[in-house]
């Protein structure tokens, strides 16, 4: 999944004033090789990601995120680390064998591991429950995601489920870690 991204046809759905609105986007989508990374037994291979989202013939961001996707071979885990710049971060974790083409990763409010933690602002207007993302790879040029974000929007009554989700194809190779090669 290493190398620069770009999606055309994402589509978001979020709260609005009058329920649901959706909105089309493009995405910039780049994951970048990063050194390996151990925590004394455990070693983690991973790649650091920044996703910048506008909406079609706009500059402005409507989204912009950065973070790490982890894999560690011993356990297969996959962990997601989300830092988003209105105040809240998230670390998603699910498992994925080497070969895998399809996998999802998920965080829940309150888990001690897998958790969400949230400015006190969108903590009161726009709780985040859980969030789940579901990410298949269908080529070496090709992958796609499906997130569901569940909400408690004050005011409203239940859960509301925001969701994204996009097509990226690969319009650059990776740069390579500079300390991986060669001097």
């Amino acid at each position: 999944m290493a190398g620069t991204w770009t999606g055309t046809g994402g589509v978001d759905s979020h709260p609005f004033v009058e329920g649901t609105e959706e909105d089309a986007y493009v995405e910039h989508y780049e994951l970048s090789p990063i050194d390996a990374q151990t925590n004394g037994p455990q070693l983690f291979y991973g790649l650091h990601y920044r996703t910048h989202i506008t909406k079609p013939g706009e500059v402005e961001a409507f989204h912009d995120q950065t973070g790490y996707w982890l894999w560690e071979p011993a356990t297969g885990s996959v962990l997601l680390t989300v830092a988003i710049p209105r105040g809240q971060v998230a670390m998603a974790g699910g498992t994925a064998t080497p070969d895998a083409t399809s996998f999802e990763v998920g965080a829940s409010a309150g888990d001690p591991h897998f958790g969400i933690i949230t400015n006190p602002f969108l903590d009161y207007a726009f709780h985040t429950v859980s969030f789940t993302m579901t990410v298949t790879v269908t080529s070496d040029h090709e992958w796609s995601y499906r997130q569901d974000t569940i909400l408690e929007v004050r005011g409203v009554p239940g859960q509301f489920h925001h969701t994204d989700h996009n097509t990226l194809t690969r319009v650059a190779p990776p740069a390579p870690n500079p300390t991986a090669q060669p001097i």
